[in-house]
């Protein structure tokens, strides 16, 4: 299956063919932006894709799992699993069309400090190859999403590349990956976001 290195901004992320309407499973640490990123996509749908999306609002830490309906025209479907749900993300994998990882950049540069602790920079690796490696996530479509690009020290995106090896975790997937840099606080980056889930939701006939 082809896989797609990334537009880091908001444009073409759109992926050929369409697809059926289904759950879009949103994953991530916790801290990393996933509750700022569905409020933010709601505003953007509200605004037909354009337009300031103002400031950001106010957010609180998921504890457990939310449902976000977007009108992206159609119904789509985003639940949200808090990052302390890791051990159990698992037991969500059913019904899941698409997939949403997002990880901090601005974190990194403290995680790459501390990269001479093996056995931490090898578990992030781990849950994305576990993630990938699920049976049920097989045909799931995938974009991973590095947030807070807006901060002064965030890292490049050839940085993380090399840092979590991910063209090779990329070249050994079975799923159509796509990988982007965006500010949910910002706003830079979410149109494409939009996009590649309408591309991934598209209900056919």
């Amino acid at each position: 299956m082809e896989k797609t290195g990334l537009d880091r901004r908001d444009t073409d992320l759109r992926v050929p063919g369409g697809a059926v309407s289904g759950m879009c499973l949103l994953l991530g640490a916790s801290g990393v932006g996933k509750t700022l990123l569905v409020k933010r996509l709601q505003k953007l749908c509200s605004r037909d894709g354009e337009g300031d999306l103002g400031d950001p609002p106010p957010t609180r830490p998921t504890v457990g799992t939310d449902l976000t309906d977007i009108m992206a025209p159609r119904k789509i479907t985003i639940r949200e699993l808090g990052g302390c749900m890791g051990p159990i993300w698992s037991s969500y994998y059913g019904n899941c069309h698409s997939l949403l990882g997002v990880a901090d950049v601005f974190l990194l540069p403290q995680f790459m400090m501390d990269a001479s602790n093996p056995t931490q920079l090898s578990a992030s690796c781990v849950q994305l190859l576990g993630l990938l490696s699920a049976e049920q996530l097989a045909k799931a479509s995938v974009l991973i999403l590095f947030n807070k690009i807006d901060l002064p020290c965030y890292m490049t995106m050839e940085e993380i590349q090399s840092l979590l090896r991910l063209p090779d975790i990329v070249a050994c997937a079975k799923q159509n990956i796509t990988i982007a840099e965006i500010s949910a606080r910002k706003g830079t980056g979410l149109a494409g976001v939009l996009h590649w889930l309408q591309d991934q939701h598209r209900t056919r006939g």
